[in-house]
């Protein structure tokens, strides 16, 4: 199993598991909450086929990647997403970040610059800041919510994963994946770090990602569902499309928050006439 080490915690490595396939010019997949890198298996046999080399890795507490007991905070994250970029070499990198995965791709861009960075691509991202102030009006989190997804993790986290992989599926009344699909990612969350589930919710829910936006100037596409439950495009795919000057929407009707699985075939092909642009 491949892995890359990219801190030490408690005198124990932590490590990251990826995999690496095709050849051409590189695309890095960026998992959401609480899931894994098995979230890609949609795309992962498109963007060979058409051609590139496809990373995926999943993140430190998720997947088979270790699960510390600290650093789930944006910063560390895009450390991370650096020492998997270092060590595998790869310039000229398309960031796909998927919902708190958009938040990898702003942090790292704005820490770490765009030398190893082609374009950019948000899909049902976090960005620019999904916390609900007096500063962000806009926003889709309000302390209540957040303490509710707190607790849920903290009281009963099997069963509050249950409810979320349905709402994250779910467009208006219904789920748009089978349920098998449903389950399988229950069952990839129900293995994650429970530490990492529950500090990934602060992280994801009060991390301002406005001024990260900023500074991001390489080629950028956005991808939302309109019907997306969980990260309502109002509050992140609008905004984040209007904060980054020159950036394209994709905007799939009836696409839920998981739309990548439920709208695989309109995602794919967003993402890969983006790509060959």
């Amino acid at each position: 199993m491949p892995m890359i080490k990219v801190a030490t915690e408690a005198h124990h490595p932590v490590e990251l598991h990826y995999e690496d396939y095709g050849a051409g010019k590189p695309v890095v997949l960026i998992h959401g909450w609480p899931l894994s890198g098995r979230s890609w298996e949609a795309q992962v046999p498109a963007l060979i086929k058409a051609g590139y080399r496809v990373i995926t890795y999943d993140r430190r507490g998720f997947g088979t990647s270790s699960q510390p007991w600290a650093g789930y905070d944006y910063d560390t994250f895009a450390a991370d997403l650096d020492a998997v970029l270092t060590q595998l070499e790869l310039h000229g990198v398309t960031l796909v970040g998927f919902s708190m995965g958009g938040g990898e791709v702003a942090r790292y861009i704005a820490k770490f610059g765009t030398a190893r960075i082609a374009k950019a691509v948000f899909a049902s991202a976090v960005t620019p800041y999904l916390y609900k102030s007096t500063d962000n009006p806009e926003g889709g989190l309000d302390d209540a919510t957040i303490a509710g997804f707190q607790g849920g993790v903290e009281s009963d986290r099997l069963a509050f994963l249950d409810a979320f992989t349905e709402n994250f599926f779910k467009a208006g009344d219904k789920v748009q994946v089978s349920e098998s699909q449903r389950v399988y990612a229950r069952n990839i969350a129900a293995f994650a770090s429970p530490k990492g589930t529950l500090d990934c919710v602060a992280a994801f829910g009060r991390t301002d990602f406005r001024a990260d936006l900023e500074k991001i100037k390489v080629p950028t596409l956005v991808i939302h569902g309109d019907a997306d439950a969980i990260v309502p495009f109002e509050v992140s795919g609008a905004r984040t499309h209007k904060a980054i000057a020159g950036s394209h929407l994709t905007l799939i009707k009836g696409g839920p928050h998981g739309v990548n699985l439920s709208h695989a075939a309109e995602f794919n092909k967003s993402l890969l006439e983006f790509l060959a642009v």
